[in-house]
């Protein structure tokens, strides 16, 4: 038996018994496999071309863009680097080892900074951590803030007068045990105002953290888009919902005609902002999205019909206005009608909705919904922002005379970011690093300061000269003092150790006081922390506010209508709306 071979157990079986084996498995391993080469005009071949129909087949056009996608981009982008610090007044200190010191070693090498460990070993530099948000739709170039911290372990004692040395900014995920990051997405410098400089609280930690208003500069733009839900997903659906687009939103780039939208797959459908709606790019979205897909015909009329009954009615007026402002300039007549409402609410629902069609006639009731009604004060100055007309300017203006210092403020804001309101605006640069405003001088007296944006002094109405009772002590060696020989005058003086003494005497005027202090060499930083600590001694009577922009997130509440200038006004937000009474 040995060195036989094993029989094959299917040479035992008769042949006619072998071919029906053979046939057995074949069809079962093309049953398995999906393969109907061996067959044609079968039942397989039937359902291919079922399903190839099926693939061909357009999707019935919803009623609404929004029933058939989703937006993509509307996310906040968080970024997060590493910067030195320098010109502090010895409050700086050595870098502890850490992984934040070597990943600034490692972009200070990338950029060929002579000898950095001797740099980050200096009392004069400080090094923190940076972060900031890029917003939904930004363009690259577009300013931003940054938030500056110091580093656990750090023996930092004080960051104010320091500068922010240029920094670059990713995003940062962690995937697979592993920190992963993105390109550049913001490169940052400027000057440093510590959290201390601006709040009254007393702690420590306050001193060695703070932000560079607008410091931070956009590197990447971001895109806007939709995607298609899978049911929708079809090249020709896709291509439908890009022409309803752009027969809505479209643009002059200088030579040509271009609309908002661009079918990148039979999925995807990408948006570019459209310049009216920069400031608001959520309001942008809401509206593309509460479009028809269908064209203008004659079942547009019946829809506005439909439109105008829901505009009349609270529980449905904010969708009716977002598709009455998605139709366009067809759905002004019935946008008219809403403003001649009695409610409040329907009456700022459709006032809005035209403003974004440029029309005059929302300019009184966005005015009267910012004086009278707190939870529409944010969207109404945004809509007037960007208004082209010349009389939402004026409106604007009447609404920095009112008594709520938040529609004040908010309105010098709106102005501010136009591209015509400097021209509107008495400001002018102090020193090196902000800029000052004196307005509605016959509106009531406050003192504002800025934490966004932009680094500012705001004067409105007429401000009280400083009432300095002996002195005044403020950071970086600022003392502020009566001047004996000239009564109204103030003697503003700086003492830094290395530097040469400096003394200047000018009118005790709000106005004259800042302008001293940069003229001596004090920064943004060092206003901010005088003017805190001139209302805490009773050396400035007028209001000071920090911040006190209206908030973005208010609710209406539909059966307590009240009057805007109530204590809500005051309202703290967070640590960036601060009113010091």
């Amino acid at each position: 038996m040995q060195g036989r071979k094993p029989k094959v157990i299917i040479d035992s079986v008769p042949g006619r018994v072998r071919i029906h084996v053979l046939m057995a498995v074949c069809v079962a391993v093309i049953a398995a496999g999906g393969c109907t080469s061996f067959w044609h005009g079968g039942a397989d071949e039937n359902d291919k071309d079922a399903r190839l129909r099926e693939l061909m087949k357009v999707p019935k056009p919803p009623d609404l863009i929004r029933d058939a996608s989703i937006v993509q981009g509307m996310n906040t982008i968080q970024v997060d680097g590493v910067a030195a610090i320098n010109g502090l007044a010895g409050t700086g200190a050595a870098a502890i080892p850490s992984v934040f010191r070597d990943q600034l070693l490692e972009e200070m090498r990338r950029h060929e900074v002579q000898d950095p460990n001797h740099f980050l070993e200096l009392n004069e530099t400080a090094l923190v951590r940076v972060r900031a948000y890029v917003p939904p739709g930004a363009r690259r170039g577009d300013p931003v803030d940054l938030k500056i911290s110091s580093p656990p372990r750090t023996e930092v004692t004080d960051l104010h007068g320091g500068w922010m040395l240029e920094s670059r900014l990713r995003h940062q995920q962690v995937l697979q045990s592993s920190v992963r990051q993105s390109e550049v997405m913001i490169v940052g410098t400027g000057p440093v105002l510590t959290r201390a400089d601006h709040d009254p609280a007393t702690d420590a930690a306050y001193r060695i953290e703070g932000r560079v208003l607008g410091g931070g500069r956009i590197q990447i733009s971001r895109k806007l888009g939709l995607i298609l839900r899978p049911e929708f997903q079809h090249v020709k659906m896709a291509s439908a919902i890009t022409d309803a687009i752009n027969r809505r939103f479209y643009f002059f780039d200088g030579t040509t005609r271009r609309g908002i939208a661009k079918a990148i797959e039979d999925d995807y459908i990408e948006i570019e902002v459209h310049p009216r709606y920069r400031d608001n790019i959520g309001r942008m979205m809401a509206v593309v999205r509460a479009m028809g897909v269908a064209p203008e015909s004659s079942a547009t009329q019946t829809r506005l019909v439909n439109l105008g009954k829901r505009l009349s009615e609270p529980a449905t007026s904010s969708d009716a206005a977002l598709q009455l402002e998605g139709l366009g300039d067809s759905a002004i007549p019935t946008l008219l009608q809403g403003i001649k409402s009695s409610n409040p609410e329907l009456r700022f629902y459709a006032a809005e909705a035209l403003a974004y069609l440029d029309r005059p006639e929302a300019i009184e009731p966005l005015v009267e919904a910012a004086v009278q009604t707190s939870a529409f004060r944010h969207p109404a100055l945004l809509a007037l922002q960007g208004m082209e007309q010349q009389l939402a300017i004026e409106g604007l203006a009447r609404l920095m005379n009112e008594s709520s210092l938040e529609t004040r403020y908010g309105a010098f804001c709106s102005i501010r970011r136009r591209p015509d309101g400097r021209q509107h605006l008495n400001g002018r640069v102090v020193g090196t690093t902000f800029r000052m405003y004196e307005v509605a001088p016959d509106g009531p007296a406050a003192v504002i300061v800025s934490l966004r944006e932009k680094p500012e002094i705001v004067l409105m109405g007429r401000p009280q000269a400083l009432q300095i009772g002996s002195f005044l002590m403020g950071p970086s060696g600022l003392i502020l003092k009566n001047d004996s020989e000239k009564p109204g005058y103030l003697r503003i003086s700086r003492f830094q150790a290395g530097q040469d003494d400096r003394l200047l005497i000018v009118p005790s005027s709000l106005a004259m006081v800042i302008e001293g202090i940069a003229e001596v060499g004090g920064g943004y930083g060092d206003v901010v922390a005088v003017l805190r600590e001139a209302k805490k001694k009773g050396f400035l009577v007028d209001q000071l506010a920090i911040d006190p922009l209206p908030h973005s997130m208010r609710t209406y509440f539909r059966d307590d209508h009240h009057d805007g200038n109530d204590e809500e006004d005051a309202a703290p937000e967070s640590d960036t709306a601060l009113p010091i009474e």
